[in-house]
């Protein structure tokens, strides 16, 4: 079970539309932060801004291979989400 703080950091990462679309992409595949800043209108450090947050929620890993920076989705970082959200919806519905 994930603690309070561990929560309150996945909501706020998620609750970026930016970060969110990242999100929706690498779940595709891994992708290079060029591939990630592609389709967003903002500046490379702005993408690497969002992506430094998404690492330190867990939600993303990247590797360094030569000069290119590789993202990759953790799936089981949006568990601790999903087991949440699921309880709240059990014990509403227990009501």
């Amino acid at each position: 079970m994930l603690n309070q703080p561990t929560i309150d950091q996945l909501f706020q990462v998620l609750a970026d539309p930016t970060r969110r679309a990242m999100i929706e992409r690498l779940s595709l595949a891994p992708a290079s932060v060029s591939e990630l800043a592609k389709p967003l209108d903002m500046s490379l450090p702005a993408v690497v801004q969002h992506l430094a947050a998404l690492e330190a929620s867990g939600l993303v890993r990247s590797e360094k291979l030569g000069r290119v920076r590789t993202c990759t989705l953790q799936p089981e970082a949006l568990e601790g989400v999903e087991h949440w959200i699921k309880a709240r919806r059990l014990s509403a519905s227990q009501r």
